[in-house]
């Protein structure tokens, strides 16, 4: 049985690109003392693999307080790579304002290790006035247009979006939001045939939902449940790629030994688009998928 695919610690909210003919996986990583139930999370781990089956563990990459700005937390995150620079976009724990800040960091390499790129939060609370929930800035997610525009998602509670610069670590337009049904957390933005897709953490536990649309800027057409509740877990974060030609849904659950809502585990499993563009069901499986 090849899911959960990583198996000798709790990892969670991945996010996932192919470069040079390899898969690169970076997750979170759950550790919470013994008898501690709660989210202990303070740095996130990269794995990488040729066939989707064996995943070799790279040195941990990055962690919360290497911004020095961040008191710690090391949230949902997103990597994307432009121009031969990989940058990695970070939800943590702001230590002088309040609330959860998004971050970002920047490598010559896929694997790491990443350093802060700016020295101060891409987004922050203060940048959402009358917005008083700490948690807003949760879970980015980037996507660089054909036409080389990059957008950020993110969000808890409310989905915003933004435009960023081409230099990729500043923001370059007004802060705007999108109305998603049961919208709670984990956004996850890509593009295919022309057509958008957000998936994203709809309602409490947490399935997956989706929305498309044919303009970045909407209308977002909502187009239903993706993936649902995965097992003893109350959360999931979606990713997805294309690999050697086929699509594969990544997520996390609680399946692992001693696992649960704060000790997770990442799975993946094939997805498949319809003739119309829309997405089928994912089927959750204990198999996971087949070397390639």
């Amino acid at each position: 049985m090849s899911n959960p695919i990583i198996k000798h610690k709790f990892t969670a909210d991945p996010t996932v690109l192919v470069h040079q003919q390899s898969v690169y996986l970076y997750t979170g990583h759950d550790d919470p003392p013994e008898g501690i139930d709660d989210y202990v999370m303070n740095d996130w781990c990269c794995f990488s693999s040729t066939d989707m089956v064996n995943w070799h563990e790279h040195p941990t990459p990055l962690r919360a307080t290497d911004f020095t700005w961040a008191s710690g937390d090391a949230y949902a995150s997103k990597v994307i790579e432009r121009n031969g620079k990989f940058y990695w976009y970070a939800a943590v724990t702001h230590a002088a304002i309040t609330g959860k800040a998004i971050a970002v960091a920047v490598s010559d390499n896929p694997e790491g290790p990443f350093t802060d790129a700016r020295g101060s939060a891409l987004i922050d609370l203060d940048m959402l006035p009358g917005v008083n929930d700490e948690m807003t800035n949760l879970d980015p997610s980037v996507l660089i247009d054909d036409d080389g525009q990059a957008y950020i998602f993110w969000g808890k509670g409310t989905c915003y979006f933004a435009r960023l610069s081409h230099d990729m670590i500043s923001i370059d337009s007004d802060i705007y939001k999108l109305n998603l049904p049961y919208f709670s957390e984990g956004a996850h933005i890509h593009k295919r045939n022309g057509t958008y897709y957000l998936c994203y953490g709809f309602g409490e536990p947490e399935k997956v939902a989706y929305a498309i649309s044919r303009n970045i800027n909407g209308l977002w057409q909502f187009k239903g449940i993706l993936n649902e509740v995965a097992g003893n877990c109350e959360t999931n974060r979606p990713a997805i790629v294309t690999f050697k030609e086929a699509d594969y849904f990544f997520y996390h659950n609680g399946a692992l030994p001693g696992g649960g809502s704060h000790r997770r585990a990442v799975c993946v499993d094939r997805l498949f688009y319809n003739d119309d563009g829309t997405i089928r069901r994912i089927i959750m499986t204990s198999e996971g998928v087949s070397a390639v």
